[in-house]
Order: structure tokens, then C-alpha cells, then sequence
């Protein structure tokens, strides 16, 4: 399963575990957004059933004995409220990839908007961070950044740091660094071009209207971008 999530682009593993006990020590410090899980954890003292109840985020089944669960599956997603989706093995990578990538969609369809609160401008704002494109280091004031909207004129943001942007509930499962200057929305990723070492970018500018934007990309974050546009060396 996980070779075939690395064939997804935007999607990033933060934790996998072979037992429950370990998974549930280390998954409250990492808030990931979705789960993909086996039904049958062979001598482990909880099912990916189990699991999935407790922990009560989006889950994508890949088992074996799915038709066992299908009465439970269903209460998980009725009663829950989140997406449930399943796969059964065997199957081949292009079915799971399809089926995740229609999970996703699912997924996305349903998430309420998350917004933040950040100080610019010399007030909050209350701004959605799907409207973030990327937020970037002043080169003349260390202690505030520069952030560029999709639909909006870019601002100036006020004493902030890159190390305390999920305080500010701006999540690295949200932004990627690919310089030690910016960080961006995964949603905004669209190109990498090889010969510049940049990644291309849409943002709304002074001009009131969106263009075409390039940013740099530095040498040892070019493989994790590579990775996530899928674009060869």
C-alpha cells in the first residue's frame, strides 16, 4: 500500500505501524487527516475496525475480508459522519490508485472550510487557508513575512515565524518548504520546471487580477518536489 500511495501526488505518509499499540503512541503528535488501514491486523488486540472508531477521521479500507465488515463499515460512516471507502484484495496498483484518488475527491468534497487567524496589516484576519497561495521571508524585516492570496492583494504578516506556523493551525501536511524563504500550499503546486529550478505558481497580485508566478526551488528540496509533481530527474 505504500508504494501505491507514493504514486498519488499531494499526498504525504506521516506514520505507519504494524500494531495498534504503536500506531495510537505516536499518532496524537502527528494529526494526520486520513487513514489507511487493513481489517485484519493478524494477533493484534484491536481490528482496523477498531481502530478507525477511535480515532474517527476519513478512512480507507484495503483488506481482504471487506465483505465480513460491510454491515460495520457502513455504521462507521453513517454514524461518524466522515468518509469511508474500501478496496478488496487482491488488486492491482492502478485500482487501488483510482479508488484512493476517488476517495480524495470524496474526502475533499465533504471537509468544512478551515480558517486561521493571522495579524496583518495591523489587525486579525480571519482568512480561509485554501486562499493561501504561499507565504515568503521579508528580506527587510526578519520578524514579518509576506503572503500571497489566490483571490486577494498580498499583505504583510506581523511577527511571524516560519517555526510556529502550525501554532497558527498553517499544518506541514497543508504547506511544503522548497526554500529556506517560502513555504507553500500543496493545493498551489502546479509545474516544475527542471532548467530553473522553480515550481510555477498562480497567485492574485497588485494588479487586481491572477498571473503566473515562479518560485525557487533549493537544491535539497528539489527531490521531495520532483516526488510530489512526479516529475522525473
Amino acid at each position: 500500500m505504500e508504494s501505491y500511495l507514493n504514486q498519488i501526488a499531494n499526498l504525504e505518509i506521516v506514520l505507519k505501524s504494524k500494531s495498534s499499540d504503536h500506531f495510537f503512541d505516536e499518532v496524537k503528535a502527528l494529526n494526520p487527516e486520513i487513514l489507511v488501514a487493513d481489517l485484519d491486523l493478524g494477533n493484534d488486540s484491536m481490528t482496523g475496525m477498531e481502530v478507525a472508531q477511535e480515532l474517527k477521521i476519513p478512512v480507507f479500507f484495503a483488506s481482504v475480508n471487506t465483505a465480513d465488515y460491510i454491515e460495520d463499515i457502513e455504521n462507521l460512516k453513517r454514524d461518524t459522519e466522515i468518509c469511508v471507502d474500501h478496496i478488496t484484495k487482491p488488486y492491482k496498483e492502478e485500482q487501488f490508485v483510482k479508488s484512493f484518488k476517488r476517495f480524495l475527491q470524496e474526502v475533499n468534497f465533504f471537509s468544512p472550510p478551515q480558517y486561521v487567524s493571522l495579524d496583518f496589516n495591523k489587525k486579525k484576519n480571519k482568512i480561509l487557508i485554501d486562499d493561501i497561495v504561499y507565504l515568503c521571508a521579508n528580506k527587510n524585516e526578519s520578524n514579518n513575512k509576506q503572503i500571497y492570496f489566490i483571490n486577494r492583494a498580498p499583505a504583510s504578516l506581523i511577527d511571524f515565524s516560519f517555526t510556529k506556523m502550525e501554532e497558527k493551525g498553517l499544518l506541514k501536511s497543508q504547506f511544503v518548504t522548497i526554500h529556506k524563504a517560502f513555504r507553500v500550499n500543496k493545493k498551489y503546486l502546479k509545474h516544475y520546471h527542471s532548467k530553473t529550478s522553480t515550481v510555477e505558481i498562480h497567485i492574485f497580485d497588485v494588479t487586481d487580477k491572477t498571473k503566473c508566478h515562479q518560485l525557487p526551488v533549493s537544491e535539497n528540496k528539489q527531490p521531495v518536489i520532483r516526488k510530489m509533481l512526479r516529475h522525473p530527474l
